[in-house]
């Protein structure tokens, strides 16, 4: 779980949400497996990797993967605080001093994403990013998503 993060534990607004409501993304490109908490600024998720995941190669959750979860994360953060209007698509418009641990994440272990909304302008985004495996910080960096108008 991520350091300091809001209590998140048995908060039913969350618990209730089907994340396939927030993203654009359909299976098996789902790189997010629930919403741990959402406000205008942090956002906190979770993926549980499985061998079948398309980023999961001989038991190894690739760095590709590691990107596409924090721009998800962004996703369901955009999709929470739309919710009830339509899923846009969105895209990475840049990926800046993001460094990897150089820990592997393997299937069948959680991930916890954490963004911080650093500045919006009109549709684009720009977050910091943690991403941690149990205790051990996997990655962490900066990326730019820039919302379409464009519906899922």
């Amino acid at each position: 779980m991520i350091e300091n993060a809001p209590q998140m534990t048995g908060n039913m607004e969350f618990e209730k949400i089907d994340i396939l409501a927030l993203l654009p993304q359909l299976p098996p490109l789902v790189m997010v497996d629930r919403l741990l908490f959402c406000d205008q600024t942090v956002t906190h998720t979770s993926l549980m990797v499985r061998e079948e995941n398309i980023f999961v190669e001989n038991g190894v959750f690739s760095q590709s993967g590691v990107v596409e979860n924090v721009a998800q994360t962004c996703a369901a953060r955009l999709g929470y605080l739309s919710m009830g209007q339509p899923v846009k698509i969105g895209m990475i418009g840049s990926i800046n001093d993001f460094e990897f641990s150089g820990t592997t994440v393997r299937a069948g272990q959680t991930i916890d994403t954490e963004i911080v909304v650093e500045t919006e302008v009109g549709n684009v985004h720009l977050l910091s990013a943690k991403v941690m495996c149990g205790k051990t910080l996997i990655a962490e960096g900066k990326m730019k998503v820039v919302l379409t108008d464009v519906e899922a």
